[in-house]
């Protein structure tokens, strides 16, 4: 196979259409529908996404919930400020977590946040800077987590959130993401709702979004790049939903990226899925051949991003990047509150 290369999937990006706040109304962004035969492009609304759809089509979302993991507090020797990304559970009060300043963050340093309501020790750094941290607190800890925490928006996003629900999918159920399964973000209630009413299915699977969904690829060949671990469950549920629908001939439809990485890991291989839980660390690009998903929902991703070579294995690269190109000159939100895809 030959060399993937980084700058391959480059676009240019004016840095005003990074969407900075989301819309009132969830499902009236914009919807740019990809044929991913034919190269063609519609223009459309999101709300738009019913005519898209046919009974016997399965829909298939991530009902993670985004936890305010984001604290703010000082170094209890010194009443310096630092801030605190929770990143992934250890063991009951243990977390991994990413810490600034890092320099500062040595084990045996004691931090405080909201007062000393919530209290932590630095065990240890592990792999990329890391630190495993252990909490102290009375009562409960995600009670504790809801009044001091912050939604941990991506490095691109720098207006404050007004409301944090906006951070969340109108589904979100199981707590456990770094990240909002973004392209979620634009259903609302009463649009899933029509889609049951119509006839199409909807699949429930859980992936934890993790940090790493942000990490540059730093290396200039694709094949190089070490991708992120992250936890996904698929239930007896959903499995046998997904699995009914390939065998009656109907589409299996991937809400995000998210539900993407978690089927495809979930699936063996003639194609059938069973209930399982794991860590993956899936990595799919040009070349990948999906095993259950037919189309995807998706945002706008960031140039030369794991996701956007994920999108270009289910298109083609040139078709991606020529609808990139329209989307920039349509001038489309890109991004966590951006506009959505729908590649068919």
């Amino acid at each position: 196979m030959q060399e993937l290369k980084k700058s391959d999937f480059y676009f240019e990006l004016p840095q005003e259409l990074i969407a900075q706040d989301p819309l009132t109304d969830r499902a009236s962004s914009r919807l740019l529908v990809l044929d991913k035969e034919t190269g063609e492009i519609e223009h459309r609304v999101f709300r738009d996404i019913l005519r898209y759809l046919v009974p016997g089509d399965c829909l298939v979302l991530n009902n993670t919930k985004v936890i305010p993991a984001r604290l703010l507090g000082v170094k209890e020797e010194t009443g310096a400020a630092v801030e605190v990304l929770l990143l992934k559970r250890r063991e009951k009060d243990v977390w991994e977590t990413l810490v600034r300043p890092g320099k500062k963050m040595r084990p045996g340093a004691k931090l405080s946040f909201g007062d000393g309501l919530l209290r932590a020790e630095v065990l240890e750094v592990v792999e990329e800077g890391n630190r495993l941290i252990r909490f102290t607190y009375e009562g409960i800890f995600e009670e504790v987590l809801d009044q001091l925490g912050e939604m941990p928006l991506p490095p691109y996003i720098t207006h404050k959130l007004q409301d944090r629900n906006r951070y969340q999918t109108v589904y979100a159920k199981y707590e456990g993401s770094a990240a909002a399964p973004t392209a979620g973000l634009h259903f609302t209630t009463e649009l899933l709702q029509e889609i049951e009413k119509m006839g199409v299915q909807t699949a429930y699977v859980t992936l934890h979004v993790g940090l790493g969904t942000f990490r540059p690829v730093k290396e200039e060949n694709v094949l190089e790049h070490h991708m992120h671990s992250e936890y996904y469950e698929v239930s007896a549920e959903a499995a046998e939903k997904i699995n009914r629908t390939k065998e009656k001939g109907g589409r299996v439809i991937c809400v995000g990226t998210t539900s993407a990485r978690t089927i495809e890991s979930a699936v063996d291989e003639d194609g059938r899925l069973a209930a399982c839980s794991g860590n993956t660390e899936i990595f799919i690009y040009p070349g990948y051949r999906f095993k259950v998903l037919d189309c995807l929902l998706t945002n706008f991703h960031l140039p030369e991003s794991t996701l956007i070579m994920l999108v270009s294995a289910l298109a083609g690269r040139e078709r991606v990047l020529a609808a990139y190109e329209e989307a920039v000159r349509e001038r489309y939100r890109f991004f966590s509150f951006g506009d959505a895809m729908l590649i068919k």
